[in-house]
């Protein structure tokens, strides 16, 4: 399993990113690796023919492959998931929704503290994301800083202007394109 899974690891974490994401606009919660790798069991059937005098019998054969996401694939996809997140928030500002940035801050801030508990014990890779999801975590809670603070005196069609300035201000800070 484990031969070609530098290869395919940047795929496995996209796809954790993208089943979690959909997962949490459905539940609002955050889906288990053992439920990815329940969805990743593919079952094909094998039509063997075997020719009687009589009669055409087929014989039918189950064959299952399963793929696996490790643990750090599944870490590393869930990083990758509060940048998307990070998104969604600042698209609800601007389509007017108040209280999802609260909702989504709360969420980041319990995925962010579950990443400081594995801190630089864990994965190369995961050091690097954690950088990421911490920049992501600041601009959602600058979002419901500016919402909570300065919400009432901006009007909210120009709430979505207001947070796209704010963001390219840290990103520059950041030294991020």
């Amino acid at each position: 399993m484990y031969q070609f899974h530098r290869a395919i690891s940047p795929g496995l974490q996209e796809y954790v990113e993208a089943v979690s994401f959909q997962y949490f606009i459905k539940t609002r919660s955050l889906i288990s690796v053992e439920e990815i790798n329940k969805q990743l069991i593919f079952t094909a059937e094998d039509r063997e023919e075997t020719t009687n005098m009589i009669s055409n019998s087929h014989d039918k054969q189950a064959h299952t492959w399963s793929l696996k996401v490790t643990p750090v694939d599944y870490l590393l996809g869930v990083a990758d998931l509060t940048g998307e997140l990070m998104r969604l928030c600042i698209g609800s500002v601007g389509n007017g929704d108040i209280d999802t940035p609260f909702e989504l801050s709360q969420f980041l801030r319990q995925i962010y503290d579950g990443f400081t508990f594995i801190g630089n014990t864990g994965p190369y890779e995961v050091s690097k994301k954690l950088y990421t999801l911490k920049q992501s975590l600041a601009k959602v809670e600058n979002a419901c800083y500016t919402l909570k603070v300065r919400g009432s005196e901006i009007p909210k069609h120009m709430l979505a202007d207001v947070f796209s300035t704010k963001t390219e201000l840290i990103d520059q800070e950041e030294g991020l394109p």
